[in-house]
C-alpha cells in the first residue's frame, strides 16, 4: 500500500528509519526533504535542519510534494497535550474534527475566490485500530484544537478552549486543510504528551515537553513498527 507518514522529529531521528533512503523533492513552494522504502514516504514536519517552530513549517511545500510524489493516503502522528483528565500521557488518539480558529487557514487558493470543505478522511483508521489491538488502544473520533505557537497556552486560554476538544496542538489543522484542498486523504494518529497547562495541576515548559516526549519514544517507535507491517502488506 503506497502511504506516506507526517511526524515530528522525535520520530524521524530514531534508529527505526535510519536505513530509509533521503531524498529531496522540488515544489512551487520551496524544497522537501524526506524518507522513503518502498511505497512508503516519510516527511519531519520541522525539517532536517535546524527544527522550525510550528508557526514556520512550511506546511504548503510538505503537502504539495506529497500529492506531487503520487500519495493519496497520508498518515499524520501529532504530539498533542489533554484537555481532558480521562486522557491522561500516554494515551493514543484518533481526532475526528477539528478547530482552527487562532489564526487563518494554510491553503493552496492564494489566487482562486474557493474554499476547501474541511474534513479528516481517517479511511485508514479503521483497519489500524482493529490490526494494532489489543497492543495499542486508540481512543477515535475526538477534536484537535490548533493553536498558534510556538509557546505553550496560558492557563487561562487552557479554561477558555477546554470545551472546544479533547486535544489541543500547533500542526494538525494545517495539514488537514492542505490534504482536503488536494483531495488527499488524511489519516489522524497523536500521542498524549502531557496535560495541558493547568490541567490536573500541571505545569507545562518546554524542557518539560521534551522530556515527556523522550520518555515516550520507545512506544512511538513500537506503533511505527507494526503500522509498516499492517499497511505494508
Amino acid at each position: 500500500m503506497k502511504v506516506a507518514f507526517i511526524s515530528g522529529t522525535s520520530i524521524v531521528n530514531s534508529d527505526l528509519f535510519k536505513s530509509w533512503a533521503v531524498k529531496t523533492v522540488e515544489t512551487a513552494y520551496g524544497p522537501v526533504t524526506y524518507k522513503t522504502q518502498g511505497d512508503f514516504a516519510l516527511i519531519n514536519r520541522h525539517g532536517y535542519a535546524f527544527p522550525l517552530p510550528p508557526h514556520s513549517i512550511n506546511y504548503r511545500a510538505n503537502i504539495r510534494a506529497l500529492a506531487d510524489l503520487g500519495y493519496q493516503d497520508i498518515v499524520s502522528l501529532n504530539s498533542v497535550g489533554s484537555l481532558k483528565k480521562e486522557l491522561p500521557p500516554g494515551t493514543f488518539v484518533s481526532c475526528a474534527d477539528y478547530v482552527g480558529l487562532q489564526q487563518g487557514p494554510a491553503t493552496f487558493f492564494d489566487q482562486e475566490l474557493k474554499g476547501g470543505a474541511p474534513v479528516i478522511a481517517n479511511n485508514l483508521i479503521p483497519l489500524l485500530l482493529a490490526k494494532l489491538a489489543p497492543e495499542f488502544k486508540i481512543h477515535p473520533g475526538k477534536v484537535y484544537v490548533q493553536m498558534r505557537g510556538p509557546r505553550f497556552e496560558t492557563k487561562a486560554e487552557i479554561r477558555v478552549v477546554q470545551s472546544w476538544g479533547d486535544v489541543i496542538g500547533m500542526t494538525a489543522a494545517h495539514e488537514a486543510d492542505l490534504c482536503s484542498e488536494l483531495g488527499l486523504r488524511y489519516n489522524s494518529l497523536a500521542l498524549i504528551d502531557n496535560y495541558a497547562n493547568g490541567l490536573e495541576g500541571t505545569e507545562i515548559d518546554f524542557a518539560k515537553f521534551k522530556e515527556l516526549v523522550k520518555d515516550n519514544q520507545a512506544k512511538v517507535n513500537r506503533l511505527f513498527t507494526r503500522m509498516l507491517e499492517i499497511l505494508g502488506n
